[in-house]
């Protein structure tokens, strides 16, 4: 599985979505993706990928696209 594969998965599993739900999704466009529903994305990214994220990355990760231009950011090296 890809490392995009794997960040798709995080999004579908914890929102309960399907893949072509995910372009164009942001922070509470979807009843799932409240704060609860945020802390527990950032917590399947961060045990998918294996990092601890920062706290100012979490709170920037307000949409799908959002959230690979952090993960590839150097500090988590993470290649999507």
């Amino acid at each position: 599985m890809t490392n995009l594969e794997k960040y798709n998965k995080a999004f579908t599993d914890t929102f309960e979505i399907t893949e072509d739900q995910l372009d164009g999704l942001k922070y509470q466009d979807i009843d799932a993706w409240d704060s609860v529903g945020h802390m527990s994305l950032i917590a399947a990214l961060e045990d998918t990928f294996d990092i601890m994220m920062d706290t100012d990355d979490i709170i920037d990760l307000n949409s799908y696209e959002k959230g690979k231009e952090i993960l590839g950011k150097d500090d988590y090296g993470v290649s999507l």
